[in-house]
């Protein structure tokens, strides 16, 4: 459900209207960029306004479909060329009760012709198929904002569900915002009359009804959708057609009614991206994309061991599909037993796979600890969720930082790196499997299901251009003794990584033992040795200390700020979008973001040492800030939200002007 196109870069705007009819808008800055004032145009017959991003949100009951639609507009978009920002956001439950507040799904969408960083704070239109949407999402409607509301389903009792005493359509509820009601459910039901549906086959297609109306609103493509659903319902091809019907139905609908007298235009981005071949990408895609280059520049076979649990079950999924590369995939009984497959992969000369959830990484972390002592490759993907324990399944969180540093029993280190954007999973993953193979570890890749979920373009990149993450492994003696017997130590190590051999088993002469008891260093022979217990200990963590990662790149383009705002993994985007609204306010402030935090840059302890203030938002309780405190001694001061959402740019931006402001 995604596409792909050449770079916008490459695209003049008004070719591309022309070759994909037309692009979309209608929206203010939330993001903390830049926003005109709108262009107005006439067309032949309504009028077209331009403006330069819009956030919509589609919202529904979680059998409506609100993630297909969303998912299809966020396609056609990133088809024109537009850059984009996603956020997708459903209840646990596969279907959560109707009509509910607890059951509504939504999807919100940024798009923009410049370049852009979050699904934005609030959205510039809402679609809300019945009365519980409605009242989940219009406190986050800014006054003026657009409101698309499905009027059939405001009935007596469907309101009454969620508290509404009168209908908010008619109470004044509304007033502020500029509301379109459509008979949604009507209209699909009536341009579906020759299909010969049931009533409840037909309602089902009113989401296409609601994405054609808004692909004439903003002007966004209509062929890649409907092939897609062609494609989607190839088994049934009355059902396909009906889908398609009801799509062109709610394109004609905007074309025709007079409610909807001005359509939108947002010019694709044709600064944004350097030229190239893009294509609209989740974090979950994106890391899967990229642990198959990692073994194909690794030239070895990749292995997942992997027990389904949200939001990481994509990635299973995903690679399922890709046998053709060497892709092999095991679903196992439990989480224990897909990273005990996966262990037992890397023992046999695969680059292995795990990938979890914060629940599952506690299971896990026996077989973790027992990969520390093999001092075996094994990356362990934990896409992190709200908890603790079974917590917030679908909504995001960054609380396994500690948990993925020392979550494991004994002295157990393991290099951390964590992506920043969906797109970045991609490199993210691979620079993960460069230090597994490198020095003989395991690995934490801490992403979460705000990246997982979340979309963006991504620059598809050039074969050539990847990391070679070649292996060499052993194919005979490596030690002499004394009386000059040669023999192979499985784990004497490389001088410069710690690194120890890699032998495959069934290579004569390299057979060895393996286990969890503490080996004697170089012939991993079991050894109770107290003296050799510390070196293998100090050893393994000098191994993980020395690894080499780049310097933390610092963003401070005065050189006067005195505020630092430090941050790690998926808060990129909103930090961002916060710095560049206090910079367009005329503050001086720093950012620096850390993809490596285990172990850290080597620059680090001196980056926070110019810096009077260091503030670190996180959607934990401050679990970098206190590692960062006990590391460097810095007074790191905590902005903290835990409420399965990602930062909004605007409260954050608040927040750091407090701490520029506070002396």
């Amino acid at each position: 459900m995604t596409s792909q196109v050449s770079s916008p870069a490459e695209q003049t705007g008004e070719t591309a209207r022309e070759a994909l009819r037309g692009d979309g808008a209608a929206g203010g800055a939330t993001d903390g960029e830049r926003h005109g004032a709108p262009e107005q145009r006439r067309g032949s017959e309504k009028e077209v306004r331009r403006l330069d991003r819009v956030i919509i949100r589609f919202a529904g009951d979680s059998g409506d479909g609100m993630q297909l639609t969303g998912d299809r507009f966020t396609s056609e978009t990133a088809s024109f060329g537009n850059d984009l920002s996603t956020l997708p956001n459903f209840p646990a439950e596969i279907r959560a009760p109707a009509g509910t507040l607890p059951g509504v799904s939504s999807f919100q969408l940024h798009f923009a012709d410049h370049d852009i960083l979050t699904p934005g704070d609030a959205p510039n239109v809402l679609v809300a198929m019945n009365p519980a949407a409605l009242k989940a999402n219009l406190a986050d409607v800014p006054r003026g904002g657009e409101i698309i509301v499905n009027t059939d389903e405001f009935a007596k009792r469907a309101m009454a569900k969620v508290g509404y005493e009168t209908s908010p359509l008619e109470d004044g509820t509304l007033e502020g915002y500029r509301v379109h009601p459509v008979p949604l459910t009507t209209l699909t039901i009536e341009a579906l009359k020759e299909f010969g549906l049931s009533r409840k086959e037909a309602e089902r297609s009113k989401n296409m009804f609601a994405l054609g109306l808004l692909s004439w609103m903003y002007h966004r493509p209509t062929e890649g959708t409907e092939q897609f659903l062609r494609r989607k319902f190839a088994g049934k091809p009355d059902i396909a057609e009906a889908n398609v019907a009801a799509f062109r139905a709610g394109w004609n609908f905007g074309e025709t009614t007079e409610d909807f007298a001005v359509s939108y235009e947002v010019a694709p981005a044709t600064s944004a991206f350097p030229p190239g071949t893009y294509r609209n990408i989740s974090g979950n895609l994106a890391l899967s994309y990229g642990l198959i280059a990692a073994a194909r520049q690794a030239d070895l076979p990749l292995y997942l061991g992997s027990y389904p649990i949200t939001p990481a079950s994509d990635i299973l999924h995903e690679l399922s599909r890709h046998k053709n590369f060497g892709v092999r995939t095991f679903q196992a009984e439990d989480e224990i037993a897909g990273i005990g497959a996966a262990l037992g992969a890397a023992f046999g000369g695969s680059l292995a796979v795990t990938t979890t959830s914060g629940p599952g990484v506690a299971l896990k972390s026996e077989t973790i600890g027992l990969a520390v002592s093999l001092e075996l490759p094994l990356l362990i993907v934990d896409i992190q969720r709200g908890g603790p324990s079974t917590g917030l399944p679908t909504k995001t969180e960054q609380a396994d930082l500690l948990q993925a540093m020392y979550g494991r029993n004994g002295e157990a280190p393991v290099p951390v790196v964590a992506p920043r954007t969906p797109a970045d999973c991609f490199d993210a993953a691979l620079e993960a499997a460069r230090i597994a193979l490198t020095y003989r570890t395991p690995v934490f890749l801490l992403s979460d299901g705000y990246l997982a979920n979340g979309s963006e373009p991504w620059r598809i990149p050039d074969v050539a251009d990847l990391p070679d993450l070649g292996v060499s492994f052993a194919t005979g003696p490596n030690h002499t003794l004394d009386d000059g017997t040669e023999v192979f130590w499985p784990y004497k190590r490389d001088p410069e990584t710690l690194a120890r051999p890699w032998a495959v088993p069934g290579t004569p002469g390299l057979e060895h033992r393996i286990g969890g008891i503490e080996k004697q260093d170089g012939t991993g022979n079991i050894s109770y040795d107290p003296a050799n217990h510390e070196f293998m200990v100090r050893t393994r963590q000098a191994k993980v200390d020395g690894i080499a990662v780049p310097d933390v790149e610092v963003d401070d383009p005065s050189g006067r700020a005195r505020t630092l705002v430090l941050g790690w993994g998926s808060t990129y985007g909103p930090i961002t979008a916060a710095v560049r609204r206090l910079r367009n306010a005329g503050e001086t402030i720093a950012q620096a973001h850390l993809r490596h935090l285990n172990p850290f840059p080597a620059n680090l302890g001196e980056v926070l040492g110019r810096y009077d203030r260091v503030v670190v938002p996180e959607m934990n309780l401050g679990q970098l800030a206190m590692l960062v405190r006990a590391r460097y001694l810095v007074d790191a001061r905590s902005h903290t939200q835990i409420n399965g959402m990602p930062f909004k740019a605007e409260r954050l931006a608040a927040a750091l002007k407090e701490a520029i402001d506070a002396q």
